[in-house]
């Protein structure tokens, strides 16, 4: 009976070893789930915050093209019906392209587009329509 009894007690203190090592691990699943669902958490929020980052670039650059487009067609100066505006925030160019009557449109055009956005560089690929 002592034997049995002492089988019994070993394989009592073997499962409560086991039950108190499956507890910690357990525990310590739970603490690397919640740390990876931080980092999940955190990479969604930096893919968030950079496509409203690119968004707002995009509006940003549309804009310029708009408000350039405006001043050259709102110029007496000028026949600004055959230029457009390209932009590109990222390297932060503005280029026209596109037809005018002489020389000095394509000079004026150039001026309106630095004038309307100064922190722009301005590629003027405009050509002069032949005589």
């Amino acid at each position: 009976m002592n034997r049995i009894n002492s089988l019994a007690l070993a394989t009592l203190l073997t499962f409560a070893a086991a039950c108190s090592n499956t507890a910690k691990g357990v525990e310590k699943d739970a603490e690397n789930a919640s740390a990876n669902a931080a980092a999940a958490t955190d990479r969604a929020a930096d893919g968030t915050a950079n496509a409203t980052a690119d968004a707002g670039n995009a509006m940003a650059s549309g804009m310029n093209t708009a408000d350039v487009k405006a001043a050259l067609l709102a110029d007496t100066r000028i026949g600004a019906t055959g230029i457009n505006v390209e932009s590109d925030d990222a390297t932060k160019t503005l280029t026209l392209v596109g037809m005018v009557r002489s020389a000095e449109d394509k000079r004026i055009a150039e001026e309106i587009a630095k004038a309307k956005a100064p922190e722009y560089k301005v590629v003027n690929k405009l050509t002069v329509l032949p005589k």
